[in-house]
């Protein structure tokens, strides 16, 4: 058993129990349970969640924040900051025109423009951001959102 075919199933769905993926993987249980503790011990496995269809309810945004880096700190300090509020899912120091990307959630559209003008943007550091909101979801974490959707066309015959 590799770890990568481990991670691989856990990441599809972090359900399975030790049984299942030994019986998929041909190992003994004991062997799957000492490998998971390790990749948990080793911070590589940092935590389990359910995958959500957010599109049901709610409201996610992405923003794209430009900042000035701090002398000595760079982008982390201003980056955990931001990473506190309660609205933010996620934040990534990324490359390009921007410097941070988060994950905003929140109940409705005034919510985020709340958030973006009254928390984020007063923030000292913080130059400019531009959000996007998420307007359907197709793929998250590596799971496809499967929604049927009928055709509703009438054929037409030449």
């Amino acid at each position: 058993m590799t770890q990568n075919a481990l991670l691989k199933m856990l990441e599809t769905d972090a359900r399975l129990s030790d049984e299942q993926i030994a019986a998929r993987l041909g190992v003994e249980p004991a062997e799957v349970a000492a490998m998971r503790a390790k990749l948990e011990a080793e911070g590589r496995i940092v935590g389990y969640q359910a995958i959500l269809n957010d599109d049901k309810e709610g409201v996610s945004a992405l923003i794209e924040v430009r900042c000035t880096p701090e002398r000595g700190g760079g982008f982390n300090r201003l980056a955990k900051r931001i990473a506190r509020f309660d609205e933010v899912r996620s934040c990534f120091l990324i490359s390009g025109g921007f410097d941070l990307l988060i994950l905003v959630e929140a109940n409705s559209l005034l919510e985020v423009a709340r958030f973006v003008s009254e928390k984020l943007s007063s923030m000292e550091g913080v130059l400019s951001t531009a959000t996007h909101f998420r307007l359907k979801t197709y793929k998250q974490n590596g799971l496809l959102f499967d929604e049927e959707e009928s055709d509703e066309r009438i054929s037409v015959a030449p």
